[in-house]
Formats: structure tokens, sequence, C-alpha cells
């Protein structure tokens, strides 16, 4: 049997890591998040397809947009990022918030979904990308204030779970069923390049990373990798060191270097961008770390962070090669983080979003 699809957020939620539940048919503010958002898809594979697909047109006055909500910023979120010196969070029902001021307040912005987002990525300070179920792709071009809908496909019946942008033309989306959508014209158009991978089984894609001087990196379902150094146009598929499933990578300050992390504490890194790795031991006060990793960030000063299942952050000033772990005390699942001005985190995930300190412990707002 396979996997259900699983990610940091970014579609269903676990309720820990043996207990999957479906969220496709359910609301997602009725069940807890642990960690990784994770869906048990079920009906037809998508086919792969390799013409263009026309981008549908925003649905104007029809549209359905996200309902406003004082909430929002304690509702699950699942992924942050920064847009030049704002902050963007996306998740549950279409809501995608930002801050001008580190994450003190939040503003809603106007969106044309009540779906599911998962991933957000942006490649300025204007224009960015977010991805989500029903193969949402929305798009904007003012910093996240605003967005449309550059694409879906209802009949895939399957979310997109995380999107990169090498510049304003080229991006690529990743998803479930070894779904791998391009755009060489900004999002007008995106079309299905899943045929370049070798993935016959259609093993769920949950994460994509550029990794420094060597090219991207996917990673998915039952431990599948594959990498590409010509910018996506092939890709080689790379016999990996797990065979479970493995929620994003991350590109460390060093050259070909990289983390691959996911189920139950799974941490590798490699120096030869995937060809090699090594386990990396994760241990907490209570002895190995066995939560989940759900993402990860190269910050400013290129530490790393990552953060998952039970409140977990990490921390890692050599490159990946140890970190220092602790446990938030609310042991609330966390599914994103970025660094603000002052070097405290910004946590998303069950509960919205938390302003810590490097370490995650709460810091009071002024």
């Amino acid at each position: 049997m396979r996997e259900p699809v699983i990610r940091r957020t970014r579609s269903a939620v676990m309720q820990g890591d043996d207990g999957l539940r479906t969220l496709y048919t359910s609301k997602p503010l009725d069940i807890l998040l642990s960690l990784l958002v994770s869906m048990s898809l079920c009906g037809t594979v998508m086919a792969a397809e390799t013409s263009p697909v026309d981008t549908p047109a925003n649905a104007g006055d029809s549209a359905v947009f996200a309902l406003e909500s004082a909430k929002a910023s304690r509702s699950l979120l699942l992924d942050v990022t920064h847009a030049g010196k704002r902050m963007v969070v996306v998740g549950d029902r279409g809501h995608i918030l930002y801050s001008d001021d580190q994450g003190k307040t939040w503003a809603q912005a106007k969106v044309p979904t009540r779906q599911l987002l998962t991933a957000v990525y942006f490649v300025d300070d204007q224009h960015g990308w977010a991805v989500g179920h029903d193969a949402q792709i929305l798009a904007s071009n003012d910093g996240g204030i605003t967005w449309i809908k550059q694409f879906e496909d209802l009949k895939r019946e399957a979310p997109l779970l995380d999107v990169w942008f090498k510049d304003l033309s080229t991006g690529i989306a990743v998803g479930a069923y070894g779904a791998l959508l391009e755009t060489t014209d900004g999002g007008q158009h995106w079309q299905d390049v899943s045929n370049r991978l070798d993935n016959e089984d259609q093993y769920h894609l949950n994460g994509i990373a550029y990794v420094k001087d060597a090219g991207l990196f996917i990673v998915g379902e039952m431990g599948s990798m594959f990498r590409s150094s010509d910018e996506g146009q092939t890709w080689e598929k790379i016999e990996g060191p797990y065979q479970g499933s493995l929620f994003g990578a991350v590109s460390t300050s060093q050259p070909n270097t990289l983390l691959a992390y996911g189920l139950r504490g799974n941490l590798f890194r490699s120096t030869d961008f995937g060809s090699n790795w090594e386990p990396i031991a994760l241990k907490g006060e209570r002895g190995p770390l066995e939560f989940s990793i759900a993402n990860a960030s190269l910050m400013p000063d290129n530490s790393i962070v990552l953060v998952g299942n039970g409140g977990s952050v990490m921390r890692s000033t050599d490159d990946g090669e140890t970190f220092t772990v602790s446990n938030r005390s609310d042991r609330l699942s966390l599914s994103g983080v970025a660094e603000d001005d002052k070097g405290n985190l910004i946590l998303v995930g069950q509960g919205g979003v938390h302003v810590t300190s490097p370490t995650g412990a709460d810091v009071a707002q002024q």
C-alpha cells in the first residue's frame, strides 16, 4: 500500500506520525495539525500531460474569495516567507496574511479561493506565488496584498505542495501523484512536465529547493529524490538514504551542500548534491528526536532552522553538521519558519503565527 500524501503542510493533517486522517473531505480547522499536513488521496491517478495548459482567467465578480476573519492569524497556517521586508503567510481556507512590522500585526490579503494553501514563494519584494488544493496556483505582483488565480485543475483531485521560481518568468510547482508543472512566462501558462521524471509509480513530490552552485533538488514519498543541474529541463533519479517520506530539502551556505528531512526526525546531509548522504543525529533533553520535521530555512546569518511536530525547533550554526534541539512548551506542531530583522523566529503551524526567540521560546510583543 502506498503512503498517503504527506506534507509539512505544504493537504490533510496527521494526528501524530502513526495516525493519519483524511482531510480532503473535512474542514481543516476541525482537524489538529501534527506538523505535516498529510492527505489520504483516493481516486484516479492523474495522467501526465505534455502539452501547454492555458491559464484560466480570474473569475472576476464570480470568484469565491477567502472570507475575512479577525482570527485568521491564529488559524492553521502552513508556510511563511519574506517579500522584501514584508512577511507573508498562507494556510487554511485560502488565508494569506502579510505583516509590515515583523509579525506584530497582520493584515488579510484579498485572495480568490477558499482552498487550503500549502506553500508560498517570493522572487522579489513584489512578485510571489502560492500553491494549494485543486492544483491551484495564485500570483501576486504587489507584495502579497492582492492575488489572482493563475491555474487550477479540479480533475487532478490532488494538491500542489511546493513552488520555486528562478526569476519573474521561470518557475516550477510540485505536488501529489508526481505532479511537476513549469512556467516560462511568469505563470500566464503552466505546462505539465511530469514525464521528465523517472517516477513511474507517481510518488508524491513534497518539496523542491535550489542548492547553491548545483541546481534543483526534489524530495518526496518513499524517500524519492531527483536532481537537475539545468534548471529543471532534465532530471536524474537519486538512490536516497531513506525509504520513508521526505518532506523537504534546504540548501546550506556551502556549495553543493543540502539537507533532506522527513518522518520521525530523519535528517540527512550531502556535500555532493545528493550523490552521498550521512545521517545527522538530533538529540533533545529526553534523547533522540522522533518528531517529524516539516520545514527548514537558511537564515541571513547562514544558520539553518528546522521546525516540526511537537513544537520542535532545531538550529545549526555549522552548515547542518550539528543541531541544538528544543521543544516549545505548547507542543503545537509547526510547519514553517522565517526570521525577523532582530533575529527572532516567525513560526507558523497549529495555532497560527508565533513570534519567538531564536530558540523558539515566545517573546513579548511590544
